[in-house]
């Protein structure tokens, strides 16, 4: 008869052959034999993944991009900093059309032209409200100029300014204005990219220019065929020059009665805000589109 001295002190019995039937289960995925193979050498158990929600795997930390071609005068990848690819530098064109809205230095470079400063308040302001309500775009009663800018580029006196749409709290300037006063009276024109929606073109006309390759992507309407829009729509320097654009940019006549100024304006317009390249931009076209109109006079 056994005896509680005969058992281990933690109340179990220590048999030889405890447990040496034991299999570990299938589902455990060891199978019904206790070790490997004995034709196989031993394997290191492999970690299980743990466990997590799905869609919880992070993206990659470098995106996957298309491999940009090398232009010259760019370094291979790793010549750059920190071992990455030195920016390709924008061309001129790119800088003139690149969004920046920067209407802060745009001011600082008419300071620096000698130009006049206004908030669109001033009474000689009064006169770019048509400018506003003219322009070919979807003006409201809530847009008005703001940043004037006055001064003079080459030959022509200009004025810079922005579309500002108010309403409430919430301000921010939709379009860049540059317009050129001009004496006399001006052909009631449009010229605008063919992309474009046109809007306010009632009594317009298209004048063809002859040549395909602009006609395809700028249109000229016109109250009347005229020799002053003929001499426009025919200047090569003009056409030159609007194909070199973006065709981002609408250009308008208007008679300017009002304000205290009896002339009338050629103006351009953009949706964006302006900043110094963009008023260099403007002058260059408008002192082509203003000569060729003018040239007959």
């Amino acid at each position: 008869m056994s005896s509680p001295g005969d058992r281990d002190r933690d109340g179990f019995d220590d048999r030889p052959d405890e447990g040496s039937g034991w299999r570990e289960p299938v589902h455990l995925g060891k199978g019904d034999t206790p070790g490997p193979a004995p034709d196989r050498p031993a394997e290191p158990p492999q970690p299980e993944p743990a466990w997590q929600p799905p869609g919880w795997d992070l993206p990659a930390a470098e995106p996957e991009r298309p491999v940009q071609p090398q232009t010259a005068g760019e370094q291979p990848a790793g010549g750059g900093g920190f071992g990455g690819r030195r920016p390709r530098t924008p061309s001129e064109l790119e800088r003139v059309f690149a969004y920046q809205g920067d209407p802060v230095g745009a001011q600082g470079w008419a300071i620096q032209h000698g130009w006049d400063i206004s908030d669109g308040t001033a009474p000689q302001d009064a006169v770019l409200a048509e400018l506003v309500t003219t322009a070919p775009v979807r003006a409201t009663k809530d847009h008005r100029p703001a940043g004037v800018m006055r001064g003079r580029y080459g030959s022509l006196d200009l004025v810079a300014f922005d579309v500002l749409y108010a309403s409430g709290r919430y301000a921010v300037p939709e379009y860049a204005v540059t317009a050129a006063p001009v004496l006399g009276t001006v052909p009631r024109l449009r010229l605008s990219p063919a992309r474009f929606w046109k809007h306010r073109t009632g009594g317009l006309a298209q004048v063809p220019s002859g040549d395909p390759v602009f006609d395809a992507r700028w249109v000229l309407l016109a109250a009347e065929d005229g020799p002053a829009v003929r001499r426009l729509v025919e200047d090569t320097t003009v056409r030159g020059l609007l194909l070199g654009t973006d065709d981002g940019d609408e250009f308008w006549t208007t008679a300017g009665h009002g304000g205290g100024w009896a002339g009338g304006f050629v103006a351009a317009i953009r949706p964006d805000g302006h900043r110094p390249e963009l008023i260099e931009h403007h002058a260059r076209l408008l002192t082509a589109i203003v000569g060729a109109l003018a040239a007959g006079a």
